[in-house]
């Protein structure tokens, strides 16, 4: 049942992923393809990762209902987003070189 929650949210993984990977359109090197692949990847591991966590400590908290999967959820949509933000703040560091 853990994941449900990455059943669930993958649909907006993708689209956020999809922006991150078209925008800005240029430039468009060698360099920059591999840095947001390696992101996007690391995006969906960390995901995995915070799901499973977020997942047993909704397990911890209550035993029944939709409280593990909305723990779940939470902790994957969050560890997303923080390796989404910290890949846009690289990306220029990193490609400027």
């Amino acid at each position: 049942m853990a994941w449900l929650s990455l059943l669930l949210f993958l649909p907006w993984f993708c689209v956020m992923g999809a922006l991150y990977w078209w925008f800005p359109r240029q430039p468009r090197h060698r360099a920059r393809t591999l840095f947001d692949a390696s992101m996007l990847v690391l995006a969906l591991l960390v995901s995995t990762g915070f799901m499973l966590w977020g997942y047993r400590v909704g397990a911890a908290e209550m035993a029944h209902g939709l409280w593990k999967q909305i723990m779940a959820v939470l902790y994957a949509y969050g560890g997303f987003l923080a390796v989404m933000v910290l890949a846009l703040l690289l990306r220029p560091r990193v490609l400027s070189r």
